[in-house]
């Protein structure tokens, strides 16, 4: 099953950002379950400022489960951060 997970940055918390993104990307890397995922950014893309994943897990206590553990939410990266099941409808499936 499809779930979208969704993080917003805190203010001022592009440091942050920088200083777990290793263990942010090699935790959902090892998870084997993203179909997709990367940063939102401001408008020129020069900072990222949030996070977008798609992953695939057997139900919503695991998506939630591996949402909880990222690096990114143990830091307290996120003001927002949201787990929602999802279908895929549009674009090439991964």
């Amino acid at each position: 099953m499809l779930f979208c997970i969704t993080g917003i940055d805190k203010a001022d918390s592009f440091p942050l950002r920088l200083a777990n993104r290793d263990a942010h990307l090699k935790y959902w890397a090892d998870s084997k379950s993203a179909k997709v995922g990367g940063p939102f950014t401001n408008e020129d893309g020069s900072v990222m400022n949030g996070s977008l994943l798609i992953i695939d897990v057997a139900d919503l206590a695991t998506a939630q489960k591996l949402a909880k553990d990222d690096p990114y939410v143990i830091a307290g990266l996120f003001e927002r951060h949201e787990v929602r099941p999802w279908k895929w409808l549009l674009g090439p499936q991964a």
